[in-house]
């Protein structure tokens, strides 16, 4: 009888925005490989397709991506999530989905402890998302203040370390068996792993 088929695996990297971390996460999905469902893109679909800014879209782009992300995990295949991930809500609704769909789940958080460095990539970053303003280093300043401290296991990576080590630092991550008596969700379990 054949070895069941692995279980797949969600990547969700997180981070401030400017952190670096959409460029990790699409050159973790080019290498595993896998689909990134990025939030921002979602978020600035919905602008276009007509729904208000006063509405809550951000919200809705997070429920989209994990729609799309246990839809994805539903087919056996791994999925990237990249997104900020700032509350403690956000880290839980990834880890249903994976939870829902028998996959494992993998938290990184993407820093960029030189704020000069943080502040020079926000400010000359050029996304192509038709509409979609970029924050003030005002505005990550405050949104760094309110992000929620982390009481899952997660691993830290160091945006200004090169983009292939941070890769390949996340891909031997990957590789290593999941410890049940670890969780890799967002609530309680031991600090990062660095």
């Amino acid at each position: 009888m054949p070895a069941p088929p692995p279980a797949p695996l969600l990547v969700v990297v997180c981070g401030l925005p400017g952190a670096g971390k959409s460029a990790l996460a699409d050159a973790l999905g080019r290498a595993l490989p896998a689909p990134v469902l990025s939030v921002d893109p979602v978020e600035a679909a919905l602008w276009r397709a007509g729904v208000g800014r006063e509405q809550p879209t951000g919200l809705a782009a997070y429920a989209v991506a994990q729609e799309l992300a246990g839809r994805v995990l539903a087919l056996g295949q791994a999925v990237v999530a990249d997104a900020v991930n700032d509350v403690h809500e956000a880290r839980a609704a990834w880890a249903d989905v994976a939870r829902r769909h028998r996959a494992r789940c993998r938290f990184v958080e993407v820093r960029c402890p030189d704020e000069r460095l943080h502040r020079r990539r926000l400010e000359t970053r050029v996304r192509d998302l038709d509409g979609f303003p970029e924050p003030s280093w005002q505005a990550v300043q405050r949104r760094r203040a309110a992000f929620a401290d982390w009481t899952g296991e997660r691993l830290v990576a160091d945006s200004r370390r090169p983009l292939p080590e941070l890769v390949s630092e996340v891909l031997a991550d990957l590789a290593r068996p999941s410890d049940p008596a670890r969780p890799t969700g967002p609530a309680g379990s031991p600090p990062p792993r660095s």
